[in-house]
């Protein structure tokens, strides 16, 4: 069963470093394409908003496949977008070639998560979806900085390792994941978005959005935000993001293990209180590169704890239904990231290059708000198995 996990979160793995790995090539790609960083950054907004409207579709359209064939499939289209991602000529054809990409991305996710959780019993599904989503915070921690480095030169070095990293996923999924569960029966895509009429699932959902708006608000213009403490210097931004993602991995899985024992709605609101203080002193922490460094361990920490929690809520609302709640998990949270290449971009031109993180700090509070009002009556079931209360 272990096992299974693993290999799941290695596709999560691939597509969370092409996810984010953007974060660190943005400058070398405004340069050799000639555009602006935060035009550059519109690469990311390209891929999330992207993925956030084929994610429900393709659940629908791919619903009565077999599994694995849907999960192989998604990483062939991801693999070979990257590949054409490495050589496109202009900006207007990586672009595209984003878009190609969040096919994959979106078919494969989703499908990951409902898979986890269909293999273990109910007690354990907060670790089974913080294993599964150890994939991307690994990605952070490994495929990112090495990405980064990786592309110091060139940033289409950078494409290739996301193309490698996709065609290892796809080797390991075809040679040992066999006999998965079959998928739940078909339904229409009404009927997928039919809980977004329930205010529980529709809260849920905006907070998932909202604490991805705020964290890659921040995220995508790392670059930015820490360049008083680099200097700019590549090996000084492949270090914070290495150290990034080493946190990243600490914050999901302590995260999942406080979801298992206490529950969501405590991860959700100490966790996010945390992420927005630690935002909130981002203009005074990146100002070298020591205090850098404490920021770039607390904020992946507390915001990675807070991203197990979103779909553990979710699923804990309507555990027959997860694989329907985390499809619109995935859409809401990719949502909030497409959204913040624009308010990452928005901030920087009002607030300027050192202040722009305030506008994380709000929309992480507004976050908070958002959780505490709408997991606060005891008619709302927060766990995930009969003995949470």
């Amino acid at each position: 069963m272990r096992l299974r996990l693993i290999l799941l979160a290695l596709g999560t793995f691939a597509v969370g470093t092409d996810g984010m790995v953007i974060a660190g090539i943005l400058g070398l790609v405004s340069r050799d394409l000639d555009v602006s960083v935060t035009g550059a950054g519109q690469m990311i907004t390209v891929f999330a908003l992207s993925y956030a409207v084929l994610a429900p579709t393709l659940a629908t359209l791919t619903a009565k496949w077999p599994r694995r064939r849907t999960l192989l499939i998604a990483l062939t289209v991801f693999t070979l977008a990257n590949a054409l991602s490495a050589l496109a000529p202009t900006f207007g054809t990586l672009l595209l070639t984003r878009v190609l990409a969040a096919v994959g991305a979106a078919l494969y996710t989703p499908t990951a998560s409902a898979v986890a959780t269909s293999l273990v019993p109910p007690e354990r599904r907060g670790r089974a979806i913080a294993t599964v989503m150890g994939g991307m915070t690994v990605a952070t921690a490994l495929g990112v900085p090495l990405g980064t480095w990786i592309g110091r030169t060139d940033w289409r070095l950078t494409m290739w390792l996301v193309t490698v990293l996709g065609a290892a996923a796809f080797a390991g999924l075809a040679l040992m994941l066999r006999d998965l569960p079959a998928p739940a029966p078909a339904v229409s895509l009404r009927t997928r978005l039919a809980p977004l009429t329930d205010r529980r699932v529709l809260g849920a959902t905006a907070t998932t959005f909202l604490v991805f708006l705020a964290y890659q608000t921040v995220f995508i213009y790392y670059t930015v935000a820490s360049a008083p403490a680099t200097g700019g210097d590549q090996s000084r931004l492949t270090l914070l993001l290495f150290v990034s993602g080493v946190f990243s991995v600490v914050g999901s899985n302590a995260g999942g293990r406080i979801v298992d024992k206490w529950g969501p709605r405590l991860v959700m609101l100490t966790a996010g209180t945390l992420s927005a203080a630690v935002s909130l002193a981002l203009p005074w922490l990146m100002q070298s590169m020591t205090t850098a460094l404490i920021a770039s361990a607390l904020n992946p920490l507390a915001g990675w704890a807070v991203a197990v929690a979103l779909p553990a809520r979710l699923v804990s609302l309507d555990p027959p239904s997860a694989p329907l709640l985390l499809s619109l998990n995935s859409t809401a949270l990719y949502l909030g990231i497409a959204a913040a290449g624009g308010t990452g971009s928005a901030a920087i031109a009002i607030l300027g290059d050192r202040w722009f993180p305030m506008a994380s700090t709000a929309l992480m509070l507004a976050a908070v708000a958002m959780a505490y009002a709408t997991t606060r009556e005891p008619r709302v079931r927060m766990r995930l198995d009969p003995g949470w209360t």
